[in-house]
C-alpha cells in the first residue's frame, strides 16, 4: 500500500517504520502523505491503543531530503516556511496529541527533523550507537519541528543552545543522562524493548494513559493552579470510566486488570 513506509496494527500496536533506508529515511514530500494517512489509520477508534515509530536500516531519519526541496536561485526567494507549514508542523501536532502513547525506537541517526520528530513521541528509546543532531545550524537554519521549543525544556538553555548552535552530535547514552530521551539500550536489545513497551501501554487503561500525556504536556503552559484544576476534571472524567473500574476490580481481587479503553 505504501512506497516510503511500513505500517501495520498488530495486537493493538500500530507500527509505523520510516522505510527509505538508502537515503537514511530522509523525509520527501510523498513520505509525508503517507506518513499522515497512516496516522489517520492509526487514530481510528478502536484501531490502535499505543504507537510505535522508527526506522529501517542503519538510521531512524536524517530529517528533510534536501534533493526532494528545490533551492532558489541567489536573485529568487524560496520559502521554506510553506514547507514547514504544510507538513512537519502538522506532523509533530499529531504525534503530540494523539490519544494513544507514542513509542519512538532511534536506530542509528536522528539529524535535523528526524532527531525533532523523534523528541516530539512521548517515549523514546534509543540504541547505543544512536546519534541525535540538530544539523540545522551546517545549512544557516533554525531547528524546526518543535526543536528551538522542545530542546531547551527537556535539557536546558545552555544545552539545547550548544546542541543548535553547533550541530555537533550527541551520543544515546549522553541524551539518556540529560534527560532528553527516555533510555538507551544496547543496539540489539532496541527491537524487542521498544515492543514490549508499546505492547504493555496498548493493553493499559488507554483513556487514563492519554490524559496524562496531554496533562504532562499542557502543563508546560499552565500555572500550578491550572494544572490542579485539570486533575481534578481529568479525575472526576476518569473516575466514571470502565477503565478504573476494571482496574480497582482486579487489584481488590488480585488479578490482572482487562483494559479496553473505555
Amino acid at each position: 500500500m505504501y512506497e516510503t513506509i511500513l505500517f501495520e496494527i498488530r495486537d493493538g500496536v500500530a507500527c509505523l517504520t520510516f522505510n527509505r533506508p538508502d537515503r537514511l529515511n530522509s523525509l520527501t514530500s510523498a513520505m509525508h502523505a503517507e506518513i499522515a494517512d497512516a496516522l489517520t489509520r492509526a487514530a481510528v477508534a478502536g484501531a490502535a491503543r499505543a504507537l510505535l515509530l522508527t526506522g529501517a536500516g542503519r538510521g531512524f531519519c536524517a530529517g528533510q531530503d534536501l534533493a526532494d526541496r528545490a533551492v532558489a536561485p541567489a536573485d529568487d526567494a524560496i520559502d521554506l516556511g510553506a514547507s514547514v507549514d504544510q507538513y512537519y508542523n502538522p506532523l509533530i501536532r499529531r504525534l503530540a496529541t494523539l490519544d494513544m502513547p507514542v513509542i519512538c525506537a532511534v536506530n542509528g541517526v536522528a539529524a535535523g527533523a528526524g532527531a525533532n520528530i523523534a523528541l516530539a513521541c512521548d517515549i523514546v528509546i534509543a540504541a547505543r550507537s544512536a546519534r541525535f543532531i540538530e544539523s540545522f545550524a551546517h545549512i544557516g537554519l533554525i531547528p524546526d519541528s518543535g526543536g528551538t521549543w522542545m530542546l531547551a525544556r527537556l535539557i536546558g538553555q545552555a544545552r539545547a543552545l550548544g546542541l543548535a548552535l553547533t550541530g555537533e552530535a550527541l551520543s544515546a547514552e549522553r541524551a539518556e543522562a540529560w534527560g532528553l530521551i527516555w533510555q538507551c539500550v544496547d543496539d540489539d536489545a532496541l527491537a524487542a524493548q521498544a515492543w514490549a513497551v508499546a505492547a504493555r501501554l496498548a493493553v493499559g487503561p488507554t483513556l487514563g494513559l492519554a490524559a496524562t500525556k496531554h496533562a504532562i504536556r499542557a502543563g508546560w503552559r499552565k500555572s500550578l493552579d491550572e494544572a490542579l484544576d485539570d486533575e481534578r476534571d481529568l479525575m472526576r472524567r476518569l473516575g466514571r470510566s470502565a477503565d478504573y473500574r476494571e482496574g480497582v476490580a482486579a487489584f481488590l481481587g488480585k488479578r490482572r486488570p482487562e483494559f479496553t479503553g473505555h
